[in-house]
């Protein structure tokens, strides 16, 4: 089986539950959903649209905050941003616009499909609880690379694989739209073959930058 990210051909059997198989990559260490597994797009937009994180609910701000914040410590005011699975309410852009003065662009294969937005170069990228999601992560990491400017950042908040062990009760593999799992050494796979450097900012947000 290849894997969805870096495209290697080895991967493993890492997990089953009731519902679902888990493959690892032996290279990036991606796991992932088994192919057969992956929920189709009607199922997955029905489930988003069940989801209700509204502009004025101070607890999802807080909760988006965890990414705004380090990001903006790092950004130029006034930066220009793409923000990549924004959801039906693109409410972090909003957060990032006012908080940093950034000049904001929205995507979202669901609900802000428009393409145009990644045929342009950005100063940062935000990605919040959407990189789970990806069923062709190399496809969408890819668009990362290719709409970032030399310098930018890119934010990513998403739970991280700690263990083999800690995976098998892990609240987050639950959510069946939840298809790739990313672990520190994943992304430190990632930022080493694409010339970025790494900042872990805590248990579930991680600034990437790209070197000039």
């Amino acid at each position: 089986m290849t894997c969805p990210l870096c495209h290697f051909s080895q991967t493993h059997f890492y997990h089953q539950d009731k519902r679902r198989r888990y493959q690892q990559c032996a290279q990036c260490q991606l796991v992932f959903v088994e192919p057969e597994f992956l929920p189709n797009a009607q199922q997955e937009k029905h489930e988003y649209d069940l989801h209700e994180n509204h502009a004025e609910d101070e607890g999802y701000r807080r909760f988006l905050n965890k990414l705004a914040a380090p990001l903006n410590q790092v950004l130029q005011p006034n930066s220009n941003g793409l923000d990549f699975g924004c959801g039906p309410t693109p409410l972090l852009a909003n957060m990032l616009s006012k908080s940093g003065g950034h000049s904001m662009h929205v995507f979202d294969p669901n609900y802000y499909p428009n393409r145009n937005v990644l045929a342009q170069q950005y100063d940062f990228i935000s990605c919040s609880e959407a990189i789970e999601h990806f069923h062709t992560p190399y496809r969408e990491w890819q668009i990362f690379l290719d709409c970032l400017k030399p310098g930018g950042w890119i934010g990513i908040m998403t739970k991280r694989v700690l263990s083999k062990e800690k995976f098998t009760n892990w609240h987050y593999k639950n959510d069946f739209t939840h298809v790739s799992f990313f672990s520190e050494a994943t992304f430190r796979w990632l930022a080493e073959r694409d010339n970025l450097s790494m900042t872990i900012v805590s248990n579930d947000v991680i600034l990437l930058q790209k070197l000039a």
